[in-house]
């Protein structure tokens, strides 16, 4: 068990088992069938212990993305969601704007590694590469490119070393009906 200034707290992601991870693929051209971007996920998910809570498909369409995403944040059984797909710079890669306003703090580093590591993948194609990360209702939220090697780039890279630690952030302290006056800031 952690201990904050605020006292105990246990998380999903501190209490060993495995996490919760929803996968969202956004596209028009693929199915989950053929979609090779959520399987370089699923496969790196389940290769570091954790388990796919859900796998979605929908069309790179603001509503029907944040519809979606919105209701897998909503799960029980969901500790981080993961879209992969509509994140680049094509007129119908939504993936960003739809997200974006769901989240209540952006973790800004994360676009910054990854162009990093991408560009010494890919070279300047990087350059039109958009992700996102940040957190909803206490909930990590990743979006990924919809290429198998940029979605196991972030998977693999960024997201899964750092899956518990985040999610122990983000959960926050759990309540214990104490009240710290210690804790100022």
């Amino acid at each position: 068990m952690n201990e904050t200034a605020l006292g105990p707290t246990t998380t999903p992601a501190n209490d060993g088992g495995a996490l919760g991870i929803a996968v969202v693929t956004i596209a028009a051209d693929r199915t989950l069938a053929t979609d090779e971007a959520g399987e370089a996920i699923v496969s790196a998910l389940e290769a570091s212990g954790h388990d796919v809570a859900t796998r979605e498909h929908v069309s790179p369409e603001h509503d029907g993305v944040q519809s979606i995403v919105v209701r897998v944040i909503e799960r029980d059984d969901v500790d981080i969601v993961i879209t992969a797909g509509s994140a680049s710079v094509e007129p119908d890669d939504v993936a960003i704007e739809a997200v974006e306003p769901l989240l209540d703090k952006e973790l800004t580093a994360f676009g910054e590694l990854y162009t990093a590591l991408a560009y010494e993948e890919v070279g300047t194609r990087a350059v039109a590469v958009r992700t996102l990360a940040g957190v909803a209702d206490g909930k990590p939220i990743f979006c990924l490119p919809g290429t198998a090697a940029g979605a196991r780039l972030g998977a693999e890279e960024l997201i899964l070393p750092e899956a518990r630690h985040l999610v122990t952030l983000a959960y926050g302290p759990e309540e214990d009906g104490t009240d710290d006056a210690s804790d100022s800031s």
